[in-house]
């Protein structure tokens, strides 16, 4: 399924590149958890965790859905450096960072980031974007932008 998924990134570019740093095997059939790095491409110091279902080739195969991974998928965002903002859309709908497809056509994970301006932080939403139903399926995670006051 991975080179499914690759050939058809070639098609559609990520808005910034994951680094895969984990998978835990959840059954005998060979079903994982895959755990992302994200760099967020306008905010240094900014990574985030993203954690998705990967279907096995049994799984595709018993249930007859070949091209599908489910949408569940949970983040965590923190400050791994100092943090610098660069030119990120400020206004409510905020932009998008990250992009990865878990069908060949019509369903991706997205990560979004928003600016909230008043409580000085960062939100960035992981959610699927599905073309036929949409999807509720999200996950938040938030990084203030807090700095201590200088001695």
């Amino acid at each position: 399924m991975k080179y499914i998924i690759s050939a058809a990134l070639a098609l559609f570019p990520l808005t910034t590149a994951a680094e895969e740093v984990g998978s835990v095997g959840v059954d005998w059939v060979g079903n994982d958890i895959v755990i992302e790095a994200i760099a967020d491409p306008e905010v240094q110091g900014v990574t985030c965790h993203l954690a998705y279902f990967d279907r096995s080739l049994i799984d595709r195969v018993s249930n007859g859905n070949w091209f599908e991974d489910p949408s569940n998928s949970s983040i965590a965002c923190r400050q791994t450096g100092p943090i610098v903002i660069g030119d990120i859309d400020r206004s409510e709908g905020g932009e998008d960072v990250f992009s990865e497809r878990q069908s060949i056509i019509l369903k991706s994970i997205r990560i979004k980031r928003i600016f909230d301006e008043a409580n000085n932080t960062l939100i960035y939403l992981a959610h699927a974007n599905e073309l036929t139903q949409g999807s509720a399926k999200m996950s938040i995670s938030t990084v203030p932008l807090y700095q201590p006051a200088a001695d």
